[in-house]
């Protein structure tokens, strides 16, 4: 295996596993963005208030996008394996 190989491998990698974390950590930040906005307006500093909003956001974009992660996962997975007679 060539060094440009294994860090193309690496960065095939690290984009893949970006794009699919991408929709979970964007929708849980953003709403917790929110409701620090709205912690702040009106005063009230509850732990609990900003850990069930997000936990409800992550569950609801894994259900809408769970399909769509499971499918780029899995072509990368193929991607891979099918290289695999390549690489040597």
């Amino acid at each position: 295996m060539h060094s440009d190989l294994a860090l193309k491998l690496t960065a095939d990698l690290f984009w893949t596993g970006l794009l699919v974390s991408l929709p979970v950590l964007g929708l849980t930040m953003l709403v917790g963005l929110v409701i620090s906005v709205v912690q702040v307006v009106t005063q009230v500093q509850e732990m609990s208030l900003t850990f069930v909003p997000k936990l409800l956001s992550a569950g609801i974009a894994i259900i809408v996008f769970g399909p769509w992660m499971l499918r780029t996962l899995c072509q990368f997975t193929v991607q891979l394996w099918s290289g695999i007679p390549g690489m040597f």
